[in-house]
């Protein structure tokens, strides 16, 4: 099926806005949203449960823990990328799919509540071309400007912030200008050589004020996206040490200079494999440690084969607890568009995002809003799946299952939530929990097995039994 229909993807979404908040805990409610395969069920509410009494469980019953009093980090929100392949794209879209689009991200009701937006500094791989916002050579930065980026990039972060209502914007960069690397290009890896590391601090500052004058507030940046990757597109290499130096020697002092000292800064922003290994040398050192607000990831380790390295993220939690953890990348890599409605796409968002929360992570960044109907535009042939796509002969729009999964998260967890100690009693169901601060509780429970299965939602002695069905995810509000 290469399109959902308007109707099937808002029906679900306005019976959120009529059906009103779930009642609380003293009224032992439980309202219940499933997404499945091989159904037509997404985000649809399904049913209402209520919580009894229930002292021990027994050993045979398959249940799901909650603990109220057992809190952990602070949720900062979930979102998507807006770079230039999605800007792009949204303006070639006619002006009621652009509205459906905006409506599906951003509203609050009618949609899934998008709340983080990340965006590219200089060009990246989705990118038409290769840019940056000074001439080629000027240290010194006098020519700097970000006229490129309002034609496409800065109308649609606008609208995307207007809608939300509430944002938190971050920024990466993917290359330095080439002339400040070791190789002379901004594709192809290479390095930031020292003689430009100040310019290229400079830059940050440079970058951050000239959004905050279009209106749009730079909550915190990334050093550098995917610092260990040579990449074909737009990439720099950093050891952990020059992170870590240009950090504490350059970045962190220029920012604190420039009266942007609130403004945070996110280390690594690469893959959970080498992770360990790049905080503990930040982190390590009190005068890089003192500029970093936390560390960002990626999920693409599992390139090489394996399994996500998903505890490598809650060491680093155990080890800096007073250091936030935000998940800034990821997306289900080589396009097809035969598997548009892949559901094993939208499993790979709910077993990371359950497990990333769960290992402490206060936010989750998906990439690219919108791609086309090819997975770009991509000037390096670097094709990708969104959650939704735009077919650009026909400006229709294309809901992939990633849509929905993120949904079962964004559209209940509320910034401000407190993540929750939870387990399972049962290896074939995922899950994680949060209390909303309203009161509320979200438990989000995921089945990847092929059979429907039974559990008891045990929370402080009250319990309901829940039916999730064979390949599904839920929310769970109470």
């Amino acid at each position: 099926m290469k399109s959902l229909s308007v109707v099937l993807v808002f029906a679900s979404l306005v019976s959120w806005a009529q059906s009103g908040k779930p009642q609380s805990m003293g009224s032992k409610t439980i309202v219940v949203y499933t997404s499945a395969s091989n159904t037509d069920q997404r985000l649809a509410k399904s049913g209402e449960l209520h919580f009894t009494p229930l002292a021990q469980p027994l050993e045979t019953q398959s249940c799901l823990f909650v603990y109220p009093s057992k809190k952990n980090q602070t949720f900062l929100g979930i979102g998507g990328a807006i770079t230039d392949a999605s800007a792009e794209i949204f303006a070639k879209l006619p002006a009621e799919k652009q509205e459906e689009l905006l409506t599906a991200y951003y509203d609050k009701e009618k949609g899934i509540g998008y709340t983080l937006l990340r965006t590219n500094i200089n060009s990246c791989d989705f990118s038409s071309d290769n840019y940056t916002y000074i001439k080629e050579g000027d240290k010194d930065l006098t020519t700097f400007s970000i006229d490129h980026d309002r034609k496409f990039k800065i109308p649609l972060l606008k609208k995307a912030m207007q809608r939300a209502g509430s944002t938190t914007v971050y920024a990466s960069p993917w290359s330095p200008p080439a002339f400040m690397k070791s190789n002379n290009d901004m594709l192809h890896g290479g390095k930031l050589l020292p003689e430009y590391y100040q310019s290229w601090a400079n830059y940050y500052v440079k970058f951050i004020k000239a959004y905050e004058k279009e209106n749009i507030p730079i909550w915190g940046i990334t050093i550098q996206n995917e610092p260990m990757a040579t990449q074909r597109w737009e990439s720099c290499i950093y050891s952990a040490e020059d992170e870590r130096d240009f950090l504490k020697k350059n970045l962190g002092p220029t920012m604190e200079k420039n009266g942007l000292k609130n403004t945070k800064i996110i280390v690594w922003d690469h893959n959970r494999d080498l992770l360990t290994q790049r905080v503990t040398t930040i982190m390590d050192d009190p005068d890089a440690r003192k500029y970093a607000w936390g560390f960002g990831f990626h999920w693409y380790e599992t390139w090489t084969g394996g399994e996500p390295m998903f505890e490598n993220v809650g060491k680093m939690n155990k080890l800096y607890p007073d250091k936030s953890i935000l998940f800034t990348e990821g997306c289900v890599e080589s396009f097809n568009a035969q598997r548009y409605q892949l559901w094993a796409n939208g499993e790979r968002y709910g077993r990371s995002m359950i497990n990333d929360f769960n290992n402490g992570t206060v936010g989750w960044t998906d990439w690219n809003i919108l791609l086309d109907e090819n997975g770009g535009p991509n000037h390096a042939g670097n094709f990708c799946f969104a959650p939704i796509h735009a077919d650009v002969p026909t400006g229709s729009l294309i809901y992939t299952p990633s849509y929905y999964f993120i949904g079962h998260f964004s559209k209940f967890i509320k910034p401000g939530a407190k993540n929750l100690t939870s387990a399972v009693s049962r290896s074939q169901l995922i899950s994680t929990s949060f209390q909303n601060p309203d009161g509320g509780f979200v438990t989000v429970v995921m089945n990847p097995t092929d059979k429907e299965i039974k559990f008891f939602l045990d929370v402080d002695s009250f319990a309901s039994e829940v039916t999730i069905p064979a390949k599904a995810i839920q929310t769970l509000l109470y």
